[in-house]
Protein backbone atom coordinates (compact mmCIF):
# COMPACT_ATOMS: atom_id res chain seq x y z
CA UNK A 1 0.00 0.00 0.00
CA UNK A 2 1.39 3.42 -0.96
CA UNK A 3 1.30 6.41 1.36
CA UNK A 4 1.55 4.37 4.56
CA UNK A 5 3.82 5.86 7.23
CA UNK A 6 5.62 3.10 9.07
CA UNK A 7 5.95 3.76 12.81
CA UNK A 8 9.41 4.33 14.25
CA UNK A 9 10.29 1.44 16.53
CA UNK A 10 12.14 1.73 19.82
CA UNK A 11 15.19 0.16 18.20
CA UNK A 12 15.15 2.71 15.36
CA UNK A 13 14.66 5.56 17.83
CA UNK A 14 17.61 4.37 19.91
CA UNK A 15 19.70 3.97 16.75
CA UNK A 16 19.01 7.60 15.84
CA UNK A 17 20.15 8.74 19.28
CA UNK A 18 23.29 6.62 18.93
CA UNK A 19 24.00 8.09 15.50
CA UNK A 20 23.68 11.62 16.89
CA UNK A 21 25.95 10.79 19.82
CA UNK A 22 28.52 9.34 17.42
CA UNK A 23 28.37 12.42 15.19
CA UNK A 24 28.86 14.72 18.19
CA UNK A 25 31.63 12.54 19.59
CA UNK A 26 30.01 12.19 23.01
CA UNK A 27 29.54 9.24 25.35
CA UNK A 28 27.06 11.13 27.52
CA UNK A 29 23.33 10.48 27.60
CA UNK A 30 21.60 11.68 24.42
CA UNK A 31 17.81 11.93 24.51
CA UNK A 32 15.87 12.64 21.34
CA UNK A 33 12.95 14.91 22.26
CA UNK A 34 9.68 15.10 20.36
CA UNK A 35 9.47 18.81 19.71
CA UNK A 36 11.49 21.68 18.28
CA UNK A 37 14.51 23.02 20.10
CA UNK A 38 12.63 25.39 22.41
CA UNK A 39 11.17 22.29 24.08
CA UNK A 40 14.64 21.02 24.94
CA UNK A 41 15.82 24.43 26.15
CA UNK A 42 12.85 24.93 28.45
CA UNK A 43 13.03 21.34 29.73
CA UNK A 44 16.71 21.79 30.62
CA UNK A 45 16.17 25.20 32.20
CA UNK A 46 13.25 24.10 34.35
CA UNK A 47 15.04 20.92 35.36
CA UNK A 48 18.18 22.79 36.42
CA UNK A 49 16.72 26.06 37.70
CA UNK A 50 15.36 25.07 41.11
CA UNK A 51 14.80 27.13 44.27
CA UNK A 52 18.01 28.50 45.74
CA UNK A 53 20.00 27.85 42.57
CA UNK A 54 22.33 30.72 41.68
CA UNK A 55 22.69 31.20 37.93
CA UNK A 56 25.00 33.38 35.87
CA UNK A 57 23.22 33.79 32.53
CA UNK A 58 25.30 35.13 29.63
CA UNK A 59 23.29 37.22 27.17
CA UNK A 60 24.35 38.07 23.63
CA UNK A 61 20.92 37.90 22.00
CA UNK A 62 17.25 37.05 22.53
CA UNK A 63 17.76 33.33 23.10
CA UNK A 64 20.01 34.05 26.06
CA UNK A 65 17.27 36.21 27.54
CA UNK A 66 14.72 33.45 27.05
CA UNK A 67 16.95 30.82 28.66
CA UNK A 68 17.38 33.06 31.71
CA UNK A 69 13.63 33.55 32.07
CA UNK A 70 13.01 29.82 32.11
CA UNK A 71 15.77 29.25 34.67
CA UNK A 72 14.22 31.92 36.88
CA UNK A 73 10.71 30.52 36.45
CA UNK A 74 11.77 27.41 38.35
CA UNK A 75 12.89 29.44 41.34
CA UNK A 76 16.54 30.11 40.54
CA UNK A 77 18.16 33.45 41.22
CA UNK A 78 19.44 34.63 37.84
CA UNK A 79 22.17 37.21 37.37
CA UNK A 80 22.55 38.51 33.82
CA UNK A 81 25.91 39.13 32.19
CA UNK A 82 25.29 41.02 28.95
CA UNK A 83 27.75 41.81 26.20
CA UNK A 84 27.56 45.09 24.26
CA UNK A 85 25.44 44.97 21.10
CA UNK A 86 27.18 43.23 18.23
CA UNK A 87 29.81 41.67 20.46
CA UNK A 88 30.41 38.28 22.01
CA UNK A 89 31.06 37.92 25.70
CA UNK A 90 34.75 37.62 26.56
CA UNK A 91 36.48 35.16 28.85
CA UNK A 92 37.72 38.06 30.95
CA UNK A 93 34.16 39.31 31.49
CA UNK A 94 33.00 35.87 32.57
CA UNK A 95 36.01 35.42 34.85
CA UNK A 96 35.34 38.78 36.50
CA UNK A 97 31.66 37.96 37.04
CA UNK A 98 32.51 34.61 38.62
CA UNK A 99 35.29 36.09 40.72
CA UNK A 100 33.28 38.98 42.14
CA UNK A 101 30.10 37.04 42.98
CA UNK A 102 29.72 37.17 46.80
CA UNK A 103 28.44 33.60 47.12
CA UNK A 104 29.49 32.14 43.78
CA UNK A 105 27.27 30.50 41.16
CA UNK A 106 25.83 27.02 40.89
CA UNK A 107 25.10 27.29 37.16
CA UNK A 108 26.50 29.14 34.16
CA UNK A 109 24.19 29.32 31.12
CA UNK A 110 25.27 30.40 27.65
CA UNK A 111 24.09 30.36 24.05
CA UNK A 112 27.05 29.11 22.02
CA UNK A 113 26.04 30.79 18.74
CA UNK A 114 23.15 33.24 18.37
CA UNK A 115 21.47 32.70 15.01
CA UNK A 116 19.48 35.91 15.53
CA UNK A 117 22.55 38.15 15.89
CA UNK A 118 25.34 36.14 14.25
CA UNK A 119 27.49 36.10 17.39
CA UNK A 120 29.52 33.14 18.62
CA UNK A 121 30.71 33.01 22.23
CA UNK A 122 34.04 31.48 23.39
CA UNK A 123 32.50 28.29 24.75
CA UNK A 124 35.75 26.40 25.41
CA UNK A 125 37.05 29.24 27.60
CA UNK A 126 33.72 29.62 29.39
CA UNK A 127 33.69 25.88 30.12
CA UNK A 128 37.10 26.10 31.80
CA UNK A 129 35.97 29.04 33.94
CA UNK A 130 32.69 27.39 34.93
CA UNK A 131 34.43 24.22 36.04
CA UNK A 132 37.05 26.22 37.94
CA UNK A 133 34.17 27.74 39.90
CA UNK A 134 32.45 24.34 40.31
CA UNK A 135 29.44 25.60 38.35
CA UNK A 136 27.25 23.44 36.14
CA UNK A 137 27.39 24.57 32.49
CA UNK A 138 24.17 24.71 30.43
CA UNK A 139 24.70 25.29 26.71
CA UNK A 140 22.24 26.25 23.99
CA UNK A 141 23.94 24.69 20.95
CA UNK A 142 20.87 24.77 18.73
CA UNK A 143 22.53 26.97 16.09
CA UNK A 144 26.14 26.01 16.69
CA UNK A 145 26.04 22.21 16.33
CA UNK A 146 27.49 21.51 12.90
CA UNK A 147 28.67 25.08 12.38
CA UNK A 148 31.15 25.48 15.25
CA UNK A 149 33.50 23.11 17.08
CA UNK A 150 31.52 21.53 19.94
CA UNK A 151 33.69 19.19 22.01
CA UNK A 152 31.06 18.11 24.52
CA UNK A 153 33.13 15.54 26.42
CA UNK A 154 36.54 17.22 26.12
CA UNK A 155 35.12 20.52 27.36
CA UNK A 156 33.02 18.73 30.01
CA UNK A 157 29.75 20.40 29.01
CA UNK A 158 27.06 19.32 31.47
CA UNK A 159 23.88 20.10 29.51
CA UNK A 160 23.80 20.71 25.75
CA UNK A 161 20.64 21.25 23.72
CA UNK A 162 20.83 20.41 20.02
CA UNK A 163 18.52 21.58 17.23
CA UNK A 164 19.04 19.70 13.94
CA UNK A 165 17.14 22.18 11.77
CA UNK A 166 20.03 24.61 11.28
CA UNK A 167 23.62 23.63 10.51
CA UNK A 168 22.88 19.90 10.68
CA UNK A 169 20.40 20.26 7.82
CA UNK A 170 17.74 18.18 9.57
CA UNK A 171 14.07 18.61 10.56
CA UNK A 172 12.70 21.14 13.03
CA UNK A 173 10.17 18.91 14.77
CA UNK A 174 12.66 17.02 16.93
CA UNK A 175 15.53 18.14 19.15
CA UNK A 176 17.97 16.53 21.55
CA UNK A 177 19.37 16.95 25.04
CA UNK A 178 22.86 15.76 25.97
CA UNK A 179 23.37 15.36 29.71
CA UNK A 180 26.34 14.41 31.84
CA UNK A 181 26.34 12.86 35.32
CA UNK A 182 26.56 16.15 37.20
CA UNK A 183 23.52 17.45 35.36
CA UNK A 184 21.45 14.43 36.37
CA UNK A 185 22.50 14.89 40.00
CA UNK A 186 21.36 18.52 39.98
CA UNK A 187 18.04 17.77 38.28
CA UNK A 188 17.27 14.87 40.61
CA UNK A 189 17.99 17.09 43.63
CA UNK A 190 15.64 19.81 42.35
CA UNK A 191 12.20 19.53 43.98
CA UNK A 192 10.77 21.82 41.28
CA UNK A 193 12.01 19.73 38.37
CA UNK A 194 9.06 18.77 36.13
CA UNK A 195 7.58 15.30 36.51
CA UNK A 196 4.87 13.62 34.42
CA UNK A 197 5.32 16.46 31.97
CA UNK A 198 6.50 16.99 28.41
CA UNK A 199 9.24 19.10 30.03
CA UNK A 200 10.47 16.28 32.26
CA UNK A 201 13.93 14.99 31.47
CA UNK A 202 13.68 12.80 34.56
CA UNK A 203 10.70 10.98 33.03
CA UNK A 204 12.80 10.21 29.96
CA UNK A 205 15.66 8.96 32.10
CA UNK A 206 13.43 6.66 34.12
CA UNK A 207 11.18 5.33 31.38
CA UNK A 208 13.66 5.23 28.49
CA UNK A 209 17.31 5.25 29.49
CA UNK A 210 17.03 3.11 32.62
CA UNK A 211 14.80 0.58 30.85
CA UNK A 212 17.55 -0.04 28.31
CA UNK A 213 15.70 1.92 25.58
CA UNK A 214 13.41 -1.04 24.95
CA UNK A 215 9.99 0.60 25.06
CA UNK A 216 9.27 4.16 23.92
CA UNK A 217 7.44 6.28 26.52
CA UNK A 218 5.88 8.45 23.77
CA UNK A 219 4.48 8.09 20.29
CA UNK A 220 7.26 9.66 18.22
CA UNK A 221 6.94 12.03 15.30
CA UNK A 222 7.64 9.35 12.74
CA UNK A 223 8.40 11.54 9.73
CA UNK A 224 10.58 13.96 11.70
CA UNK A 225 12.50 11.16 13.39
CA UNK A 226 13.13 9.41 10.09
CA UNK A 227 14.19 12.70 8.50
CA UNK A 228 16.72 13.22 11.28
CA UNK A 229 18.10 9.75 10.70
CA UNK A 230 18.57 10.55 7.01
CA UNK A 231 20.25 13.86 7.82
CA UNK A 232 22.63 12.19 10.27
CA UNK A 233 23.58 9.59 7.66
CA UNK A 234 24.43 12.34 5.17
CA UNK A 235 26.44 14.23 7.78
CA UNK A 236 28.37 11.11 8.70
CA UNK A 237 29.27 10.64 5.04
CA UNK A 238 30.49 14.22 4.67
CA UNK A 239 32.18 14.26 8.07
CA UNK A 240 31.43 16.77 10.83
CA UNK A 241 34.79 18.53 10.50
CA UNK A 242 34.08 19.15 6.83
CA UNK A 243 30.56 20.39 7.62
CA UNK A 244 31.98 22.90 10.10
CA UNK A 245 34.66 23.97 7.63
CA UNK A 246 32.02 24.48 4.93
CA UNK A 247 30.02 26.73 7.25
CA UNK A 248 33.09 28.81 8.08
CA UNK A 249 33.92 29.25 4.41
CA UNK A 250 30.35 30.37 3.69
CA UNK A 251 30.51 32.85 6.58
CA UNK A 252 33.82 34.35 5.46
CA UNK A 253 32.79 34.55 1.81
CA UNK A 254 29.54 36.26 2.81
CA UNK A 255 31.32 38.83 4.95
CA UNK A 256 33.84 39.58 2.18
CA UNK A 257 31.06 40.10 -0.36
CA UNK A 258 28.94 42.26 1.93
CA UNK A 259 31.89 44.53 2.67
CA UNK A 260 32.46 44.94 -1.07
CA UNK A 261 28.81 46.02 -1.38
CA UNK A 262 29.35 48.62 1.39
CA UNK A 263 27.13 46.83 3.92
CA UNK A 264 27.95 47.22 7.57
CA UNK A 265 28.35 44.09 9.68
CA UNK A 266 26.50 43.85 12.99
CA UNK A 267 29.35 41.72 14.35
CA UNK A 268 32.39 43.69 13.28
CA UNK A 269 35.04 41.43 14.80
CA UNK A 270 35.54 38.47 12.45
CA UNK A 271 36.67 36.33 15.39
CA UNK A 272 33.26 36.76 17.06
CA UNK A 273 31.19 36.05 13.93
CA UNK A 274 29.07 32.91 14.00
CA UNK A 275 29.23 30.48 11.09
CA UNK A 276 25.48 29.93 11.01
CA UNK A 277 24.29 33.40 9.93
CA UNK A 278 25.47 36.95 9.25
CA UNK A 279 23.50 40.05 10.22
CA UNK A 280 24.23 42.97 7.88
CA UNK A 281 23.32 46.66 7.92
CA UNK A 282 22.35 48.11 4.52
CA UNK A 283 24.19 51.20 3.23
CA UNK A 284 22.99 54.55 4.49
CA UNK A 285 19.61 55.56 3.11
CA UNK A 286 18.54 52.01 2.21
CA UNK A 287 15.78 50.41 4.30
CA UNK A 288 15.83 46.63 4.85
CA UNK A 289 12.22 46.06 3.78
CA UNK A 290 12.40 47.57 0.28
CA UNK A 291 15.87 46.12 -0.15
CA UNK A 292 14.69 42.58 0.51
CA UNK A 293 11.64 43.06 -1.68
CA UNK A 294 13.81 44.22 -4.59
CA UNK A 295 16.33 41.44 -3.96
CA UNK A 296 13.55 38.84 -3.98
CA UNK A 297 12.36 40.24 -7.29
CA UNK A 298 15.89 39.94 -8.66
CA UNK A 299 16.05 36.33 -7.48
CA UNK A 300 12.77 35.52 -9.23
CA UNK A 301 14.08 37.11 -12.39
CA UNK A 302 17.13 34.85 -12.27
CA UNK A 303 19.69 37.64 -12.46
CA UNK A 304 22.21 35.63 -10.49
CA UNK A 305 22.51 32.59 -12.68
CA UNK A 306 21.76 33.66 -16.26
CA UNK A 307 18.67 31.53 -16.56
CA UNK A 308 19.95 28.40 -14.83
CA UNK A 309 18.14 26.87 -11.88
CA UNK A 310 18.60 29.35 -9.02
CA UNK A 311 20.24 28.06 -5.83
CA UNK A 312 18.01 30.46 -3.93
CA UNK A 313 18.49 33.74 -2.10
CA UNK A 314 19.28 33.18 1.55
CA UNK A 315 18.67 36.72 2.83
CA UNK A 316 15.74 37.58 5.08
CA UNK A 317 14.74 40.21 7.58
CA UNK A 318 16.78 40.18 10.75
CA UNK A 319 14.67 38.92 13.67
CA UNK A 320 13.39 40.85 16.64
CA UNK A 321 14.64 44.32 17.42
CA UNK A 322 17.04 44.31 14.47
CA UNK A 323 14.30 43.90 11.85
CA UNK A 324 13.93 47.61 11.09
CA UNK A 325 17.63 48.16 10.40
CA UNK A 326 19.27 44.89 9.34
CA UNK A 327 19.00 41.80 7.20
CA UNK A 328 20.25 38.29 7.94
CA UNK A 329 22.09 35.98 5.54
CA UNK A 330 21.27 32.39 6.54
CA UNK A 331 24.31 30.46 5.29
CA UNK A 332 23.49 27.31 7.18
CA UNK A 333 22.79 23.64 6.48
CA UNK A 334 22.71 22.96 2.74
CA UNK A 335 22.99 26.74 2.15
CA UNK A 336 26.48 26.79 3.64
CA UNK A 337 27.83 26.69 0.10
CA UNK A 338 29.27 29.06 -2.47
CA UNK A 339 26.35 29.14 -4.94
CA UNK A 340 23.69 30.44 -2.51
CA UNK A 341 26.15 33.02 -1.17
CA UNK A 342 27.03 34.35 -4.61
CA UNK A 343 23.40 34.33 -5.69
CA UNK A 344 22.40 36.33 -2.62
CA UNK A 345 25.16 38.88 -3.04
CA UNK A 346 24.18 39.37 -6.69
CA UNK A 347 20.51 39.85 -5.79
CA UNK A 348 21.36 42.31 -3.02
CA UNK A 349 23.62 44.26 -5.36
CA UNK A 350 20.90 44.38 -8.01
CA UNK A 351 18.44 45.58 -5.35
CA UNK A 352 20.77 48.38 -4.25
CA UNK A 353 20.96 49.63 -7.81
CA UNK A 354 17.19 49.41 -8.23
CA UNK A 355 16.76 51.57 -5.13
CA UNK A 356 19.09 54.25 -6.44
CA UNK A 357 22.25 53.16 -4.68
CA UNK A 358 25.57 52.08 -6.13
CA UNK A 359 26.86 48.52 -6.02
CA UNK A 360 29.94 46.83 -7.41
CA UNK A 361 28.25 43.48 -7.93
CA UNK A 362 31.13 41.95 -9.85
CA UNK A 363 33.56 43.09 -7.17
CA UNK A 364 31.40 41.61 -4.41
CA UNK A 365 31.00 38.29 -6.18
CA UNK A 366 34.71 38.23 -6.92
CA UNK A 367 35.65 38.98 -3.31
CA UNK A 368 33.40 36.23 -2.01
CA UNK A 369 34.59 33.68 -4.56
CA UNK A 370 38.22 34.54 -3.89
CA UNK A 371 37.74 34.16 -0.14
CA UNK A 372 36.05 30.79 -0.67
CA UNK A 373 38.87 29.60 -2.92
CA UNK A 374 41.61 30.77 -0.58
CA UNK A 375 39.98 28.85 2.27
CA UNK A 376 40.26 25.68 0.18
CA UNK A 377 44.02 26.09 -0.15
CA UNK A 378 46.22 23.94 2.10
Amino acid sequence: MTGVIRPVTAAQYAATETALARLLGTERDVILLQGEALLGLEAAARGIGGPGRRVLNIITGPYGLLLGRWLGAGGATVTELSAPQGQAITADQVAAALRTAPTGYDVVAVVHAEASTGIVNPLADIAVLAKRGSALLVVDAVASAGAEPLAIDDWDLDVVIIGPQKALGGPSGVSAAVLGPRAWEVIEANPAAPRESILSLLDWRQAWLRSGRISLPVIPHHLETRALGSALAALATEGLDQVIRRHRRARDATRAGLRALSFGLYVQDDRQAASVATVALPPRGIDPGPLLSAASGAARAGVADEGAASPGMIAAAAPGALADRAIRINHTGPDAALAPVLNTLTCLGSALRALGGSADVAGAVGAAAEDWSLAASP
